[in-house]
């Protein structure tokens, strides 16, 4: 356990423990839009797996990590428009429609990756971008500014949501609907354009979260996120509906998992112990939500379909 406790550890934890937890952050900042708006969305996880196909394919087409990543968003924009038909339009049941999502992404990425790949084949995604003076300060420099511009994008993304939901017009009605839809319309505020527009913005960044989760592994394969979306959607209770405290709860993430991951490069867990530890992200997630939902309440209207007829 000494090698564990060095410097050389502690910055690749760190380091690691940052980029692991970026496709968790962008994901749970979209279904952070949409749940203050009153929408859940169960399907996180597929669209995340046709983002990521999507920026696969293309980068392994064109070569292109830039025209990789629009398209990645591309596709969560479209799987958004999807979902809001079904949600917002048709008022659909949301736990049933998210999982429908996520079934139909997950079937059909591997289908296509089948068909038109069948055997993975790595990408270059994008390098790491050094940021200027801060990178060569020594230890720190390589834990917090030498990482991919993604990374950096996810992390800037953090305060430009909490101003758009706290600081703007658009966010109070978002608030407002997710609180209390009948009384938002009531006051001039379409529900449905709201709903419509924070399940396009929650999809795209899905997409882009899986574009990133394919760009920065270098590989497509079936089921390549894990189940990461269902934890993405877990870190938006964790972190109370709340940008900073999702991004807190995706760094916490990150870094037990590459903590895990350093333990097992470092040999000092193995067998069944290995397989134990390796669940610990997702049950210290689970422990943290038992506690937090006794102290903090999700937006009223959230799950609740919207009938302006009644």
């Amino acid at each position: 356990m000494s090698d564990f406790f060095t410097m050389a550890s502690l910055v690749f934890v760190v380091g690691s423990g940052i980029r692991l937890a970026t496709p968790f952050l962008l994901a749970g900042l979209g279904e952070t839009i949409g749940q203050r708006s009153g929408v859940l969305n169960l399907g996180v996880d597929g669209v995340m797996l046709l983002g990521a196909f999507g920026a696969y394919w293309t980068i392994l087409e064109t070569r292109s990590p830039v025209a990789g990543i629009l398209v990645g968003i591309a596709v969560g924009l479209a799987m958004g428009l999807v979902y809001g038909v079904i949600t917002v339009t048709m008022r659909a049941e949301q736990g049933i429609s998210g999982i429908g999502i996520f079934l139909f992404g997950l079937g059909i990425s591997d289908l296509l990756f089948q068909k038109k790949v069948g055997t993975p084949i790595p990408i270059r995604g994008f390098g790491d971008l050094h940021v200027p003076v801060l990178a060569d300060i020594p230890k720190v420099g390589e834990m917090f500014f030498q990482h991919s511009v993604l990374v950096y994008v996810a992390f800037l993304l953090v305060p430009a949501v909490a101003f758009l939901l706290n600081r703007t017009t658009f966010g109070l009605n978002v608030r407002a609907v997710g609180e209390n839809p009948a009384a938002a319309d009531s006051l001039g505020v379409s529900v449905a354009r709201v709903r419509y527009t924070t399940i396009l913005l929650a999809n795209g960044l899905a997409g882009l979260a899986g574009a990133v989760l394919a760009a920065e592994l270098g590989i497509f394969q079936q089921n390549l996120t894990n189940g990461q979306g269902f934890i993405a959607i877990a870190l938006v209770y964790f972190g109370a509906w709340r940008p900073v405290g999702v991004m807190g709860g995706a760094l916490l993430f990150g870094m037990v998992s590459a903590t895990v991951l350093q333990w097992k490069t470092l040999g000092l867990v193995s067998g069944a112990a290995s397989s134990l530890t390796a669940m610990a992200p997702a049950v210290l997630t689970i422990l943290a939500l038992v506690v937090i939902s006794r102290t903090v309440g999700q937006p009223s209207a959230l799950t609740r379909p919207f009938d302006r007829g009644h």
